[in-house]
């Protein structure tokens, strides 16, 4: 994809609307430098030198497709604390809407804390409770989803994991989406073994590709596409769920996307430094989904979403992207 093409598909993106629907969370670093150890027991003493939060999960995502598109709105569960407060805060300051998520005194909001010295995670606590069990949240989810529907472009499903996205809620936005005639993507979780039909493209990394499928990993090949288990995968999930895509990203190997009567198409990786992983696939899954619903081919949407990625692993924490670092990147990376 020459820069001409690339700056044409960032324009007509500029004017899309983008809803994600999946589990919300909060992101918190604890930054800090370890010189000793406890003398109550063998652990690195952390001193903090700075704190920070950022949208997590299903909110990342947004997160992600905010620099580049006219509008995202958000559908999540959230609970009714001061994490809550903090979230939509952080939401309103990145100019996402949030007027549909689901707030519950039952549940507390979902929070990940990291502790991190020398550029290296120590340890991350969680604060959750599983949302599947909170009568009404997806109905009035899916309620939320049908009152916004005809406003946006298309749809991500974002999937942690932690209850809220359920069969019923998927199988709603899945209607609605056709009905409407919006593109609709989804990243998997294998802990949330829901039926997929219905989506357009489905996002899962190589493992969870491998889980979905019931198959043993035997590690990867140099050469994606002469990686005969990893094909055989892509083909069964492609067959599965009767979808038209399914991109697997992998990691150091780039990505390898398989459409429905079309070989396997494979870009490699454009990391020059890899930093943190974390929250990569929520880059991946935002870019391709933008970049389709602004006009591209899958195989554009591929490289776009690849050279995203790339920019993001190079940074530390929960990162995002904005138009000039990729259009940087596919000048120094080409293609």
């Amino acid at each position: 994809m020459n820069l001409s093409r690339l700056q044409h598909l960032l324009q007509n993106a500029a004017s899309r609307r983008i809803l994600v629907v999946g589990d919300v969370m909060l992101d918190e670093f604890v930054w800090g430098r370890v010189s000793r150890i406890s003398p109550e027991a063998p652990v690195p003493v952390v001193e903090v030198q700075a704190e920070s939060s950022y949208p997590g999960g299903a909110a990342n995502v947004a997160r992600n497709l905010r620099p580049f598109c006219a509008g995202v709105l958000l559908c999540g569960a959230v609970g009714e604390d001061s994490f809550a407060t903090t979230l939509r805060g952080l939401l309103f300051e990145e100019g996402i809407e949030t007027a549909a998520l689901v707030a519950s005194p039952q549940i507390p909001t979902i929070v990940k804390t990291r502790i991190i010295a020398r550029q290296q995670q120590l340890v991350r606590v969680d604060r959750e409770k599983n949302r599947a069990s909170i009568a009404g949240m997806t109905s009035r989810a899916g309620e939320l989803v049908a009152e916004l529907i005809s406003s946006v472009d298309g749809v991500i499903l974002e999937d942690y994991g932690k209850g809220f996205l359920c069969q019923t809620l998927k199988d709603s936005v899945c209607r609605l989406a056709k009905e409407h005639g919006k593109f609709l993507t989804a990243d998997p979780n294998p802990c949330n073994p829901l039926d997929w039909s219905g989506v357009d493209l489905l996002k899962p990394n190589r493992s969870e590709a491998f889980a979905m499928a019931g198959r043993i990993d035997p590690g990867a090949a140099d050469d994606p596409l002469r990686d005969a288990p990893l094909l055989d995968v892509g083909l069964l999930l492609l067959q599965k769920w009767d979808l038209n895509g399914v991109l697997v990203t992998l990691g150091e190997y780039g990505m390898i996307l398989f459409k429905k009567g079309s070989p396997p198409y494979h870009t490699p990786t454009k990391a020059r430094e890899v930093f943190d992983v974390s929250g990569a696939g929520d880059t991946a899954i935002a870019l391709y989904t933008l970049a389709v619903c602004a006009g591209a081919t899958p195989h554009e949407a591929a490289e776009i979403s690849n050279h995203a990625s790339g920019v993001v692993v190079a940074k530390l924490g929960t990162a995002t992207l904005v138009p000039d670092e990729l259009v940087m990147s596919f000048q120094q990376n080409g293609k």
